[in-house]
């Protein structure tokens, strides 16, 4: 269900904004990204796993609230991550 360490550092590199950046709202939201497609497809075949939804629910509020602030701090920058992600809005 977790992402692994190669695969993080993979979307840390892609998103950062600079060398060694793991903490900017871009590089959370792509981590945030990356954990809930996978509990996504583990929903797939695990349909009464409530626990794990609930889990789901608090990634999905975070990064909704990351992506808020991005919005309001700098625009070009939040479209540009919704662009690269594919996120709706």
């Amino acid at each position: 269900m977790s992402i692994t360490a190669q695969r993080k550092n993979e979307v840390i590199a892609d998103n950062a904004r600079t060398e060694g950046d793991t903490g900017s709202a871009e590089v959370q939201v792509a981590i945030l990204s990356e954990r809930i497609a996978n509990l996504t497809d583990h929903f797939k075949t695990h349909k009464k796993d409530n626990h794990s939804r609930r889990g789901l629910l608090k990634m999905v509020s975070q990064r909704r609230r990351l992506l808020d602030h991005l919005s309001k701090v700098d625009r070009e920058r939040y479209t540009a991550l919704i662009g690269k992600l594919n996120l709706r809005r």
